[in-house]
């Protein structure tokens, strides 16, 4: 029986473009999630791409930034993606690695999230890459746009570049210490619907993976939907895993 299952919805868009993939190398796993940047069709043929590409790097170099750097790099290499317009697809992306007898390593590169629930705790593991990160808000204004994202695979920035404009780099990550839990990987379009009406993301996820995995979904995209008529691109990887 599988670990980890998906869920997704194509909300109130023409197209699904986020993508997950799975992949397993030596005995090291890799769990992948991007949220594709725009609704169209090649932005969804690329993300789908990408994710495979991201999860395959990430468990064979046994670590979750080194693969997300890998990956980040080679993009941003690309003909398309230099110069003032740099137009190539674009995804945020989060991967995280399990590797037998070590910590589970985490990375992303933009707003996609993960999260690890161990013993009824929701952890949240990443930090968002957009403008409400860079200007939270305060008393005398709303804050920088959620929607706005600072950094994504794709794009051609540095680290020094994106960390001299909104003052964190390009790619961050970190290791997680943990006996077992539950990982969760969601994009925007799953936690935001539900931080806006104050759901516990925590108390959505039992059951199977893949009851779990529907569930934040299906409740995400219902719950968006009471507030616009275009709910985004909803997906969720839930895996359980015994570090």
């Amino acid at each position: 029986m599988r670990n980890y299952a998906t869920h997704q919805s194509t909300g109130g868009r023409d197209f699904q473009c986020d993508a997950t993939a799975v992949a397993t190398v030596n005995g090291v796993r890799a769990y992948a999630l991007l949220d594709g940047i725009g609704d169209k069709p090649h932005v969804r043929d690329w993300t789908r791409t990408a994710a495979r590409r991201l999860a395959r790097t990430a468990a064979r170099l046994h670590d979750a930034e080194a693969g997300l750097r890998f990956e980040y790099e080679r993009y941003a290499r690309e003909n398309d993606r230099q110069g003032p317009w740099g137009f190539g697809p674009k995804a945020c992306a989060v991967v995280v690695v399990e590797a037998p007898g070590l910590p589970l390593t985490v990375a992303n590169a933009g707003d996609a999230r993960a999260y690890w629930l161990r013993r009824g705790t929701l952890e949240r593991l990443t930090e968002d890459h957009n403008l409400r990160r860079v200007f939270p808000p305060c008393d005398v204004h709303d804050g920088g746009s959620r929607h706005r994202v600072t950094s994504c695979l794709g794009a051609a920035h540095t680290d020094e570049q994106v960390k001299n404009e909104v003052n964190h780099p390009a790619v961050e990550a970190r290791s997680v210490h943990a006996e077992r839990g539950r990982l969760l990987l969601a994009c925007d379009g799953v936690y935001e619907p539900h931080e806006d009406a104050g759901h516990l993301l925590g108390d959505l996820l039992y059951g199977t993976p893949a009851e779990a995995a529907r569930r934040v979904v299906r409740d995400a995209v219902a719950t968006a939907r009471t507030v616009t008529d275009r709910p985004d691109n909803a997906t969720a990887l839930v895996a359980d895993l015994y570090v």
